[in-house]
């Protein structure tokens, strides 16, 4: 089994459940951890594992969708990724708001999910 990560993505959005969220939009923080089993012991090739550029791509283009939950980002991100490669076993997804509206609130709020292909 491979490990394949993607840390601290920043991106961008308007995601959230209040007005001004989805007018000025927020920072937020990805981190994606895919459980990969490869055909082959040792990997030669880009076609025998997970390409993260691909992975990469695919929350960019997820993260301009406005969104009033994380958790319905984290979840949807998830079965996306195990329903395009037959290859990955396990995912674990992470999103960070930063700054979220909250009065006097200092830090940051999140979501994680993991999804096993066992359990689907």
């Amino acid at each position: 089994m491979i490990q394949i990560h993607l840390e601290q993505l920043q991106f961008f959005g308007y995601h959230g459940l209040y007005p001004e969220e989805r007018l000025i939009g927020g920072n937020f923080i990805v981190d994606i951890t895919i459980d990969h089993q490869p055909n082959n012991q040792i990997i030669y090739t880009l076609e025998e594992t997970i390409d993260y550029s691909i992975v990469y791509e695919m929350i960019h283009q997820r993260m301009k969708i406005p969104t009033n939950l994380l958790e319905t980002i984290a979840t949807e991100f998830c079965f996306e990724i195990i329903n395009k490669f037959e290859s990955v076993q396990a995912i674990r997804f992470s999103i960070k708001k930063l700054h979220p509206p909250i009065h006097q609130f200092t830090g940051n709020v999140g979501v994680s999910f993991q999804l096993k292909r066992s359990e689907i």
